[in-house]
């Protein structure tokens, strides 16, 4: 009898343990999956000036950084970055797309750089569609969005919240639903039922019949290319699939070219009829 009470507070125990620690996980799964740098706007505009950058839409009211081209502007792009630092760490987007003729939002979230707010889907996503909404506002032609990693999810969400007018969308190192990315980290743990941040890119895309740009890395360990393979897979067309060779998930931009962009930016600015389905590479 003494030896069946203690295997049943043993296993009380344990169940008891496990539930205190997927509680704590469910509570702090911000940072598992957000890490923001929170300088100062001063700080962000001094270094973004010395990298060819201005607030905008406008200091008093700090959006993001935006770059525009030596001549007139092709289209222009708001791009929405990775879960890690400020919009500010990205200037070389904008230099290397400047180049190709885009202007170029690099789009801040809140709770990341000086713009104050809360982490968290919800957040990211009714502020990234006003910051698209507000771009297409501000600018005549062309509109393309785009996003890396976390930018990506919250790039397909904006989209799915302001279904027209915009071009074309490019994702870089995506996933298809978070919730898949979270099972490859964390196998051993229900993240189903733990999950509050879905990033279902699948379904936000569902009903997008712009021109959309899938990039993935070939050896990423942090969001494996089949993710983004799958993702494109559930897209409508017109899209494309690029694998970058030998890639991982922050080494890509070393991997790619001017050609690789020009490419890429090409294909999302193509008239409708000259869609077609690529093979990755």
């Amino acid at each position: 009898m003494a030896i069946a009470r203690r295997r049943l507070w043993l296993g009380l125990r344990v169940v008891l343990y496990a539930l205190l620690f997927f509680g704590a996980l469910a509570l702090f799964q911000d940072r598992l999956l957000y890490f923001p740098d929170t300088p100062p706007l001063a700080t962000v505009l001094a270094e973004a000036r010395r990298d060819g950058l201005a607030p905008w839409p406008a200091t008093g009211d700090y959006r993001g950084l935006l770059r525009e081209p030596a001549g007139p502007a092709r289209a222009t792009l708001v791009l929405f970055h990775g879960n890690a630092g400020h919009a500010g760490h990205r200037a070389w987007y904008a230099e290397t797309l400047a180049r190709l003729g885009l202007r170029v939002i690099l789009a801040e979230y809140p709770g990341y750089g000086p713009r104050p707010g809360r982490l968290g889907e919800t957040a990211l996503v009714a502020d990234a569609a006003q910051t698209v909404a507000l771009a297409r506002q501000h600018y005549p032609g062309p509109l393309l969005v785009g996003g890396e990693s976390l930018g990506a999810g919250v790039a397909a969400a904006a989209v799915a919240q302001i279904p027209t007018g915009t071009a074309g969308l490019l994702l870089v190192t995506p996933w298809d639903r978070l919730e898949n990315v979270a099972r490859f980290h964390y196998p051993w743990a229900p993240v189903g039922w733990l999950l509050r941040d879905r990033y279902d890119s699948i379904a936000n895309l569902a009903r997008y019949d712009g021109r959309v740009l899938v990039a993935v890395a070939e050896r990423d360990s942090i969001v494996p290319a089949r993710f983004g393979t799958a993702l494109h897979a559930a897209l409508k067309e017109p899209k494309r699939l690029v694998a970058i060779p030998g890639a991982d998930h922050n080494d890509w931009p070393d991997r790619v070219d001017a050609a690789w962009w020009r490419d890429a930016i090409d294909f999302l600015l193509s008239p409708p009829q000259t869609g077609a389905t690529a093979a990755p590479q």
